[in-house]
């Protein structure tokens, strides 16, 4: 059944069992705690998920949150959230989710002309475009707002020159959403444009980032003479901050796992598996501890409260009772309960996360080592503060020297 003749009629609970139906025969069942690897910095991974999307688009079962006219379903959030349930033991192309489907598509729908909406949208649930964001600078730290990378006019064409890292997955994908400065005579947020930039233009070069843990998943890209076209610009030339300001809105959304726009449940190839506090606390001989009973309930507190917030903050800000920016408290609790989570994982594992076998705590201290990432991932936890405290709960703007200023007035890399 294709997307065109799914009935809007059909109830949650039918979808779900045609779903399921069609899962069994369709795509591979997996052991969801133990699930077939599927690294981020590997391009077989990649090209497996696009094989994997091309299967649920010709299924029927691609975008269901997306609208029917860009390739969707136009279902509501429940009919995804029960197709997640029922996917569970299936392999799925997770890795298409963030920040593809979940920010790049969602900015793409909600900023984006209908050609390109048509275009790319639809591209990307056929498993055939992956996106990305091209947002962070090397000498930007977490003021977005400060971008240098220029775009400058020239003829009927725009000149993109820079420099941006931290991109996730950026080496697989076919296209990013690149924020560039058009105007150096206005504050900064007024001079700002977002550019839909093919990554394998031949004035784009891409390096992986080596982390800690030894993925390879990020990348850096030197921007070097990149010409595009008027078709290329997301929004209003100058209105680059609105398109950007919406991308942190599902970024921080989609960090949080509560965007209606991705599509499965579990983990991918394992890495975001969920520790197991009872088989952690056994095989460390803690099984009798009440300290460690005490430690681990207070994590799974945490993780029920996450998964009410995300359909509470979902509803609320869909009805208008929140502001768009409620979706940072989904990105904030996130944070702080994997943060407990992590550490938790790592206090009950002591000794063995450091020297054990993977299964016997070596896992936690793996796990650690990236332990940061979900406290950056859609601006720093600090920020997800001042966002909630400022654009929520109505607190005072704190002090900016550059607020108001011209851009080319405001000193770079320099102490004042």
């Amino acid at each position: 059944m294709t997307a065109d003749q799914v009935t809007p009629t059909e109830s949650v609970v039918e979808f779900a069992a045609r779903a399921k139906a069609w899962l069994a025969d369709n795509l591979p069942a997996i052991d969801p705690d133990s699930p077939p690897p599927a690294p981020r910095d590997d391009e077989s991974a990649w090209n497996r998920a696009r094989e994997l999307q091309k299967r649920l688009y010709t299924g029927g079962f691609a975008g269901i949150c997306f609208p029917r006219e860009y390739g969707g379903l136009g279902l509501d959030y429940a009919y995804q959230k029960a197709f997640d349930e029922v996917s569970l033991n299936y392999e799925m192309p997770l890795i298409l989710n963030v920040p593809t489907f979940a920010i790049c598509c969602a900015t793409l729908l909600d900023t984006g002309t209908e050609e390109q909406k048509t275009r790319h949208i639809s591209a990307a649930l056929r498993g055939e475009d992956v996106l990305v964001q091209l947002l962070s600078e090397p000498s930007g730290g977490s003021d977005l707002a400060g971008v240098i990378t220029r775009a400058e006019r020239q003829g009927d064409r725009w000149i993109i020159n820079g420099a941006k890292t931290w991109s996730t997955s950026a080496f697989a994908a076919d296209y990013g959403l690149c924020l560039a400065r058009t105007d150096w005579d206005v504050p900064k947020h007024e001079g700002l444009t977002m550019f839909l930039v093919p990554i394998k233009h031949p004035g784009i070069t891409l390096r992986h980032i080596t982390m800690l843990s030894g993925s390879t998943e990020f990348c850096e890209e030197f921007l070097d003479g990149v010409d595009v076209g008027d078709d290329a610009v997301v929004g209003d030339v100058n209105g680059g901050w609105a398109v950007a300001s919406r991308q942190l809105y599902h970024e921080r959304r989609a960090v949080g796992q509560g965007s209606e726009f991705a599509s499965g449940s579990g983990s991918e190839g394992g890495s975001m598996s969920p520790v197991d506090y009872v088989e952690l606390a056994e095989k460390t001989g803690q099984a009798d501890s009440e300290r460690v009973r005490e430690m681990a309930g207070r994590v799974l507190v945490h993780r029920a409260v996450a998964d009410q917030l995300i359909d509470h903050v979902y509803h609320r800000v869909r009805d208008g009772a929140l502001p768009p920016t409620g979706g940072t408290l989904i990105r904030l609790f996130h944070s702080e309960t994997v943060a407990l989570d992590v550490d938790t994982a790592l206090a009950i594992a002591g000794a063995a996360s450091a020297v054990g076998e993977v299964g016997d705590g070596l896992e936690a201290g793996l796990r650690y080592l990236s332990r940061q990432t979900v406290a950056i991932g859609g601006g720093t936890t600090e920020m997800a503060r001042n966002v909630i405290g400022e654009r929520v709960l109505g607190f005072p703007r704190e002090y900016a020297a550059d607020r108001g200023v011209p851009f080319n007035q405001v000193k770079h890399g320099q102490t004042r």
